[in-house]
Order: structure tokens, then C-alpha cells, then sequence
């Protein structure tokens, strides 16, 4: 038996990023901030989200960076070679299959006021 459920809930770090294809799908990427809990820093760990179609169109729409969302999914892992010096890279991300729009607009509203130094 195997597992890859990832759940997370935190602050979008920017604007999603859309692309629309001939064939009529849509990508979004982001990334979110989640605080650790207990807070052992001011920093939040960061995760990169990939959402595909209807998904993909909600978060467009919807969501701002300092947004805060909950999103279901799983992990997987972006593998490619540095065009500079040659080396494999990779950078783990979270393929979104459910996506929460949580808190009010005036939440949303402090959120934009804050800052998040995305990495």
C-alpha cells in the first residue's frame, strides 16, 4: 500500500501564474506560506502548488497573494538540468486536487497589508 496525501492551509506568496493551452486546459502555479505550529520562527515554510482545469480557473479567479487557502493534493517532484552550470536540480511540488477558499474579505484585506518575502 502507498500514500501521498499532502493538506495544507496557509497564504498564497504571490499571484497565481495562468497558462492556457490549444487543447483548452489550464495550469496555475503559485506558492503558499504555512506557519509552523508551535511558531519556532518568523519564517513560514514555503510549498510551490501546480493546479490543473476547473481548479486551475478557481484560483485565477479568486485567489490573491496574501489570500489564505486550503488546498488537498499530493507531491510529486520537478526534476531538470541547470542551463548554466549543467547540474540536475529538482524542487518538490504539491499537484492540487482540492482547493479552499477560506477566511473573510477583511482577513483578506490584512493579508494584502502583510509581508511575505517569498523566497
Amino acid at each position: 500500500m502507498s500514500l501521498n496525501v499532502v493538506t495544507l492551509v496557509g497564504r498564497a506568496g504571490k499571484d497565481p501564474e495562468v497558462k492556457y493551452f490549444e487543447s483548452g486546459n489550464v495550469v496555475c502555479n503559485f506558492t503558499l506560506a504555512v506557519n509552523r505550529r508551535p511558531k519556532k520562527t518568523d519564517q513560514p515554510d514555503w510549498f510551490h502548488l501546480e493546479m490543473w482545469g476547473k481548479t486551475a480557473e478557481v484560483a485565477a479567479d479568486y485567489v490573491r497573494k496574501g489570500k489564505l487557502i486550503g488546498v488537498k493534493g499530493s507531491l510529486k517532484f520537478e526534476y531538470w538540468q541547470d542551463r548554466s552550470t549543467g547540474v540536475g536540480r529538482s524542487k518538490p511540488v504539491v499537484r492540487v486536487d482540492r482547493l479552499e477558499l477560506l477566511g473573510s474579505k477583511r482577513d483578506d484585506e490584512q493579508a494584502a497589508s502583510a509581508s511575505y518575502d517569498e523566497f
